[in-house]
């Protein structure tokens, strides 16, 4: 605003100046601004107020366009572009009509369509209607995401779709104090990543192996399919077991460890979580420290793949249902925390 009251005022002072004066001042003031033009940078920076003054003196006077020197007329055309779409914007801002849809409308949308590569718009509006949201099915078809005219299940889901029918076994060896050594027979299903069965002896066999199976599973709950390693111990009478049961043996290719992953995760953990702090005693020790990890892990451990949720479903406690109480496990090794009323 100063400087378009100083450019006012210089105009008003030039009225009562001679002709003469006048043209010597505007010979020099273009000298000097040719002399800035050849030592000045090639793009000028300019102003928005100083755009505003020189589009008010090109409207006011058009034949002065002759005079502009350190700008090029297509820099005036697109400061006249940006202002018209400034312009638009503002007269197009959105007053009524419509009310938009929120963020958390299209994120859900989103969503459903990537968790859902099967559904199309209409079943997924239904899922909105059943969640209470007011959108139209128009709405839910603009705001998923593209995607391929036929898709496909990827390895994840394909995997997934069959977790409920397997499991895995292996074996751990665990040192006592007077260095013996004990087995450890764990069961693991795949569909929730629950410990099945843990069992424990100092000379494991195929007969003891296949007992094991049996009191692991009952027999009209079985799993299709059981993975196993290639060791010595799953013998012929262990797979008799498993073809009486209706199992089918899975054994993975001789030192691929990496096949047999879940069951070997669940080693790890029961390793760096409870074996790795105690010493072992003997037999009738280790299995009472299995037993009371064994509810740890099923009933109170959270887990990743499980979207931090134990292999038996634990509830949630609301948050105003009392104070938070530390409940000891595994000997106090572990806590698990719950809400207590007051």
């Amino acid at each position: 605003m100063f400087i378009i009251f100083k450019i006012i005022t210089i105009q008003i002072s030039l009225v009562f100046r001679s002709w003469l004066a006048l043209q010597a001042e505007n010979a020099l003031l273009r000298h000097q601004i040719d002399i800035l033009r050849r030592r000045a940078p090639e793009r000028v920076r300019i102003s928005r107020a100083d755009r505003t003054v020189i589009k008010l003196f090109l409207r006011l006077w058009p034949q002065s366009v002759r005079l502009i020197s350190i700008i090029h007329p297509k820099t005036v055309v697109r400061w006249h572009r940006e202002g018209f779409r400034l312009y638009w914007r503002w007269k197009s801002r959105n007053r009524n009509g419509r009310p938009r849809i929120s963020s958390e409308i299209r994120v859900l949308v989103r969503r459903m369509s990537a968790d859902n590569p099967l559904w199309g718009a209409p079943r997924i509006h239904g899922e909105m209607l059943k969640l209470g949201f007011n959108v139209s099915q128009a709405t839910v078809s603009r705001y998923m995401p593209k995607r391929p005219p036929n898709p496909d299940q990827t390895w994840k889901t394909f995997l997934r779709n069959h977790m409920d029918c397997m499991a895995a076994i292996d074996f751990l060896v665990v040192p006592t104090l007077t260095f013996r050594i004990l087995y450890i027979l764990l069961i693991l299903s795949h569909q929730r990543r629950a410990l099945v069965h843990l069992a424990v002896t100092t000379n494991p066999t195929a007969d003891w192996t296949a007992h094991q199976i049996t009191e692991a599973f009952p027999w009209d709950g079985a799993p299709r399919y059981i993975i196993r390693d290639n060791d010595r111990t799953y013998g012929q009478t262990y797979l008799r077991r498993l073809k009486a049961m209706g199992i089918q043996d899975c054994p993975t290719a001789p030192r691929s460890p990496w096949q047999n992953g879940f069951v070997e995760r669940v080693i790890g953990s029961l390793r760096r979580e409870c074996l790795d702090y105690i010493i072992i005693k003997n037999e009738k020790h280790l299995r009472r420290v299995l037993k009371s990890y064994m509810a740890y892990y099923n009933r109170s451990r959270t887990h990743m793949s499980l979207n931090k949720d134990p292999p038996v479903p634990r509830p949630v406690s609301p948050a105003s249902s009392g104070h938070v109480t530390a409940i000891p496990e595994v000997s106090g090794l572990h806590h698990r925390y719950d809400r207590i009323a007051a």
